[in-house]
């Protein structure tokens, strides 16, 4: 059996193609989820060894990306449970951000998607950020197709609101 041995070359060069392709998306899945760089850094380090870890696992179900983000997400769940994470300022300004979000990407966007329930943000940020659809962000989050749309619909409902309230500013 290969996980006697360890990882094997294969896995290790599979890894590096994947980090090359995905790392960045991977990453700003999770700063944006966690709101936190450092934090993120560590949870796509992390996604990235669990992936190398079941890479011999990887059934192909899905494409390489829906799997890495369904670990990606996943990991920053586990990060959320921790009681050091609930204890923490997580406030991530838009600049931190390790690529701009594609348009618009006004900062008041960041902020007002920074600001939802962790569930709405997670479903913004795969569908909007990711150009996830919601067939595979449901395959993703192991949730009906239903749920995903209903979530989505919610979600930018209250961000409508909320920058609707921005602009009343200005």
């Amino acid at each position: 059996m290969r996980f006697a041995q360890g990882p094997c070359r294969d896995d290790t060069e599979k890894i590096e193609t994947l980090m090359e392709t995905y790392g960045t998306q991977v990453k700003r899945l999770c700063c944006l989820i966690l709101q936190d760089m450092s934090l993120a850094e560590d949870a796509a380090q992390e996604t990235f060894i669990k992936a190398w870890r079941s890479l011999a696992k990887f059934r192909g179900e899905c494409s390489e990306r829906t799997w890495l983000m369904r670990i990606a997400v996943n990991t920053c769940r586990d990060v959320q449970r921790t009681a050091w994470f609930r204890r923490m300022d997580r406030r991530v300004t838009p600049e931190e951000l390790p690529l701009a979000a594609p348009e618009p990407g006004e900062p008041a966007l960041a902020e007002a998607i920074a600001r939802l329930p962790a569930g709405d943000r997670e479903v913004i940020v795969l569908r909007y950020y990711q150009q996830l659809s919601p067939g595979e962000i449901a395959e993703l989050l192991r949730q009906p197709l239903n749920t995903v749309k209903s979530r989505l619909v919610r979600a930018k409902k209250k961000l409508k609101q909320t920058l609707e309230g921005w602009n009343d500013d200005a």
